[in-house]
């Protein structure tokens, strides 16, 4: 993953209120199996309604959107963040979201910026006047800046750590390891062990049961 410490783009609104995941992306998309390719999946069931918003010229390039309340709720879908980014988004706005959703988001690279209803309600009026509205992301400040002004979004502090440094949840474990490798020395004979690069479903499964003096000691 590229580091993401700032970002800066232009804003979209969408003022719909409590957004779920299936309303992101219908559930005949989450057959694939794939994590890229979803920009026809994005508000499918809205975009195929005339006039929808994200198919406004206005819109087109964004790459902040700025939602309602409760954004992202409803079943634990990670397509819905991958769809997201598929349609260019690096940020959503909006006045809380889904636990779920908010931990898919951050897990790949989707800033989730939770701020009150009136401040967003007001990025969204300048964000449909003629000029637009161009708002800046700032992880490192935790920090969104627009219209001369800047706000303070809450933001998880591991999650914030590995984007500004670049990694996702994969690499950020392979950094420790040595530590990983220490510990796997010293546990317990009996226990089951997975010999690195070697996998088996059915013994993962069941793996043999320890020997009856293993677990009396």
């Amino acid at each position: 993953m590229e580091p993401l410490i700032t970002h800066t783009g232009r804003a979209v609104a969408l003022r719909r209120d409590h957004v779920d995941t299936d309303q992101i992306v219908p559930g005949e998309f989450c057959k694939r199996v794939v994590k890229s390719g979803y920009q026809d999946a994005l508000f499918a069931r809205w975009r195929a309604q005339p006039g929808f918003v994200l198919d406004q010229p206005a819109a087109q390039g964004a790459s902040v959107l700025l939602a309602g309340e409760s954004f992202g709720v409803g079943s634990s879908r990670e397509h819905a963040v991958w769809a997201l980014r598929d349609g260019g988004f690096t940020a959503v706005v909006a006045t809380g979201f889904g636990d779920i959703f908010r931990r898919n988001a951050w897990n790949n690279a989707l800033v989730p910026v939770d701020l009150p209803v009136d401040v967003v309600r007001e990025l969204m009026d300048l964000a449909e006047s003629p000029q637009g509205l161009t708002v800046t992301v700032d992880l490192r400040e935790c920090e969104l800046r627009a219209d001369g002004r800047a706000w303070n979004f809450p933001a998880d502090g591991r999650s914030r750590r590995l984007l500004l440094e670049g990694l996702d949840v994969i690499e950020a474990t392979l950094r420790r390891t040595p530590l990983i490798e220490e510990y796997e020395r010293t546990r317990p004979a009996w226990l089951p062990r997975i010999p690195r690069g070697v996998f088996d479903a059915r013994t993962a499964a069941h793996p043999a049961a320890p020997e009856t003096a293993d677990v009396a000691r």
